[in-house]
């Protein structure tokens, strides 16, 4: 374990880091921001996970029915999944170019779209489906080699706005199809991933209901990624 003591990390950022078990003793943090995947957080005492929660959950209902095992409720979250980024889009339209502006060194509009193509073959249509397609060439993949380039990505694409929203609208009515069609026992079938090594290599012995949540939960908190992004972005160009 690494230990600082007497140390000034004033604005130090830590990004994609694992820091489960990390003790913070006797500091002084003001004006943090903490965003990733926090469980059984304890600050001066108090478990506050399920406080952030249900304020998460207050703020978007959505989150809710995405946990639901009730079909109609999946369908639901879908659709308002896809009406939320549908409504995102618009939103960039009305700036041109805005769509391939980032902040922060997060990815731009277009590639956290590109990114949910990318999602949508991995987590849908190979866990979900069990297909041997090779993916969609605009996704954007992850950054593990050799996942990052691999079964038929091409990185070297730069494709337009309406380009991937045609892709990501195809792959939207694709999952409601199926949500209008799947069964519950289908659903809590193992999922149904093909046997080789394309990402993701973690998937094997997962439920179909388990992937399925991977797909609506990325859709989700990468919609609220763009839309932050896009707050902030704006927000600079009216200084």
């Amino acid at each position: 374990m690494t230990r600082y003591v007497d140390e000034d990390l004033h604005g130090v950022e830590f990004r994609e880091c694992d820091l489960s078990g990390a003790r913070l003793i006797g500091v002084v943090m003001q004006d943090a921001v903490i965003d990733g995947l926090v469980a059984n957080l304890v600050v001066n005492g108090v478990e506050v996970g399920e406080y952030v929660e249900a304020e998460l959950d207050r703020r978007h209902p959505v989150r809710v029915l995405i946990r639901s095992e009730d079909l109609d409720d999946l369908r639901e979250a879908s659709r308002q999944l896809h009406a939320g980024w549908a409504a995102t889009v618009e939103r960039i339209r009305r700036r041109p170019g805005i769509e391939r502006r980032s902040v922060n060194d997060e990815w731009s509009a277009v590639q956290t779209m590109r990114h949910l193509v990318f999602v949508h073959d991995s987590w849908f249509r190979r866990c979900c489906l069990g297909s041997t397609e090779l993916f969609t060439p605009i996704g954007i993949g992850t950054t593990v080699e050799p996942y990052r380039g691999a079964h038929g990505l091409d990185l070297s694409l730069d494709p337009t706005l309406d380009e991937i929203v045609s892709v990501r609208d195809a792959q939207a009515a694709e999952i409601e199809a199926w949500l209008d069609e799947v069964t519950a026992v289908q659903l809590a079938e193992r999922a149904p991933v093909p046997d080789d090594d394309v990402w993701p290599p973690y998937a094997r012995g997962r439920l179909v209901r388990q992937c399925l949540a991977t797909v609506l939960n990325e859709t989700f908190e990468h919609h609220g990624f763009c839309v932050r992004d896009l707050d902030l972005i704006e927000a600079q160009d009216a200084e």
